[in-house]
């Protein structure tokens, strides 16, 4: 499948008409947490899912701040579709990254354009990564349970680091792609959050899983801050957040719908506050797209550092959109048979993508006065 770059192509208005395909079947998968095969195969149908690949290895040649508006567009339709879509786009965006820095992405970007789904495992695994490898003729053996795998059920290579706990030169991490469905490896539907249900966040088991040296992208010392991780974070961060957004638009839209006869002193102030808060969120994350630089910046700490900031003060707003949304439309935004209530569900799941407030905050402090990241 190849997808022609035209950059009079709508992306953003076709993610809109097929999102809103996708919305009729939100609230029984919400209920029955099984992610929406059919979404992901429109997905791929439509070309979005290789729109980031640059046209001349045959993607959509789409800029970075583009495929957040898609995401944003299928996020305030779809919340587990969108969120389960951005970690591929996080992926793709990463090699998007690699390539535009004289790196060798072609073989992944290819993958894309005939249709793979990539899933990851960074937010599961981050710095120290967990599991065994061993080496066996001509590659490694590696066994791991990686949790909250989100997508995996619709996914085509799974993305992920293992630890080799026997290398020469002391503990490493190795990065590397392996086809979901190989022989060892199984999905074990541990998923049950109380928000995001159909985003497929289940376990992926790795059982002495052969995964050849060509399959393996690159291997760090464990337990230090890699260069990598700044790549993940810039490219990645603002995707996710993007789908988070939309989710806070149709608050808004939901709460102006539902409050627009009041006139009650208290309704109007909440309402303030929650343009208030969504107008913070959605100013950080375009301030994440615009230092980006359309995935030409640098992978230092310091660029890490400000998007993962920015994602805190974020990820709050967002949280505050949909509380002030239900506090202000009152007993109608608490109920189940209201959106917001799944909403505010949904939304509170980007409290815990990498960075969590906490982790951040440290990661923050460390850089300021001048230590690595970790530690």
């Amino acid at each position: 499948m190849s997808i022609v770059a035209d950059s009079s192509i709508d992306r953003i208005g076709l993610a809109r008409r097929i999102a809103a395909t996708f919305r009729r079947g939100v609230a029984q998968r919400d209920r029955s947490g099984e992610i929406s095969v059919a979404a992901f195969d429109l997905l791929r149908a439509t070309g979005l899912t290789a729109a980031l690949v640059p046209a001349e290895f045959g993607g959509g040649a789409a800029t970075h701040r583009e495929m957040g508006a898609i995401l944003r567009e299928i996020g305030a339709h779809d919340p587990s579709t969108a969120v389960a879509f951005a970690r591929h786009c996080q992926l793709v965006a990463t090699q998007v990254w690699r390539h535009r820095h004289g790196l060798d992405a072609r073989a992944l970007f290819e993958k894309v354009v005939d249709g793979a789904i990539l899933v990851g495992t960074y937010a599961a695994d981050w710095v120290e990564s967990n599991g065994r490898a061993e080496r066996d003729a001509g590659g490694y053996r590696v066994s791991a349970r990686k949790e909250r795998v989100g997508g995996c059920e619709v996914g085509s290579i799974l993305v992920t680091s293992i630890r080799h706990g026997d290398a020469p030169g002391g503990p490493e991490v190795l990065h590397c792609s392996i086809p979901l469905g190989s022989t060892g490896m199984r999905i074990e539907k541990t998923g049950d959050a109380v928000g995001l249900r159909a985003s497929g966040g289940h376990t992926v088991v790795l059982d002495e899983v052969y995964v050849p040296d060509s399959a393996i992208e690159s291997a760090r010392p464990a337990g230090e801050w890699p260069a990598l991780l700044n790549v993940v974070v810039g490219s990645g961060t603002p995707l996710v957040l993007s789908a988070y957004l939309g989710i806070a638009d149709s608050a808004i839209d939901l709460a102006t719908a539902l409050i627009a006869e009041e006139s009650a002193a208290h309704t109007f102030q909440l309402a303030g506050e929650m343009l208030n808060a969504h107008t913070t969120a959605a100013d950080l994350i375009a301030a994440m797209f615009t230092d980006s630089d359309d995935l030409t910046f640098d992978a230092s700490d310091a660029h890490a550092g400000r998007t993962l900031s920015r994602k805190t003060v974020a990820a709050d707003a967002l949280v505050n959109t949909v509380r002030l949304a239900i506090e202000a439309t009152g007993g109608t935004g608490y109920s189940r048979g209201c959106d917001l209530e799944m909403w505010y569900r949904d939304m509170h799941g980007c409290l815990f993508d990498p960075l969590p407030r906490a982790e951040q905050t440290r990661f923050a402090g460390r850089t300021l006065l001048g230590h690595s990241p970790i530690g």
